[in-house]
């Protein structure tokens, strides 16, 4: 096999990444690795899309706060446009709501940046295997707001959805498929006040307390899929 059929078999990467020495750093880490090659880098969402057309990489390491497009905006229109890329999200954000949406989006896995080049390694080859990687740190969140969400779902009574108005309804579903309390009153043509007191006033009628516990009950209600 001569040189350039041995660069064609490599797996390739595009690094998406807004920061200029980590995104350094991560090629220099892929290319390190055998059968692996950096074949693009991108800083921001849109550049991201364009690349994933034009390269068409195996993989895609993907920060979630970006410039023009974040992550997760980028994300549905890459796996929309070129469902085979895997995606490993790579960002400083820990919480349920910022793991839970990259994951509705369609990311393959979720790994926060303080991960060591063993960990990202080992999660890099386990999407590639076609396996899912969320970070042990963040594994613990997901289960544990999950479990959160069906033991509030078994205590609490079947008719406190009952109890909801027809706005918190409409703003509970939009809070688990992922958005923001400002792209919600935007939608709904509400101010963020209103829908920060709608928001409230539901999670207390289900005595459900964060939006793992709210997805859980979404998907036990046959809401939103599992």
């Amino acid at each position: 096999m001569n040189e350039k059929q041995l660069e064609n078999n490599k797996v390739k990467f595009v690094v998406v990444e807004d920061h200029n020495i980590l995104r350094e750093l991560l090629r220099d880490f892929i290319n390190g690795q055998d059968g692996w090659k950096v074949v693009g880098e991108a800083g921001d969402g849109l550049e991201a899309i364009r690349l994933a057309e034009i390269m068409k990489p195996d993989m895609m390491l993907l920060d979630l706060s970006m410039p023009r497009m974040n992550g997760t905006g980028a994300i549905p229109e890459i796996k929309k446009r070129q469902p085979a890329i895997k995606i490993l999200v790579l960002t400083v954000h820990k919480t349920e709501e910022h793991i839970l949406t990259a994951l509705k989006c369609g990311a393959d896995g979720y790994a926060t940046k303080d991960i060591d080049e063993e960990e990202l390694k080992k999660a890099i080859q386990r999407i590639l295997e076609g396996k899912s990687y969320l970070s042990p740190s963040i594994s613990e969140k997901v289960i544990e707001g999950y479990l959160e969400g069906r033991r509030s779902l078994s205590s609490s009574s079947s008719t406190s959805w009952d109890t909801l108005t027809q706005r918190e309804r409409e703003i509970f579903k939009m809070v688990v498929e992922g958005y923001k309390n400002k792209d919600i009153a935007s939608y709904l043509c509400l101010s963020t006040k209103t829908v920060e007191k709608h928001r409230s006033n539901l999670m207390k009628k289900l005595n459900l307390h964060s939006v793992s516990s709210l997805t859980a009950f979404a998907m036990e209600k046959g809401l939103i899929s599992r």
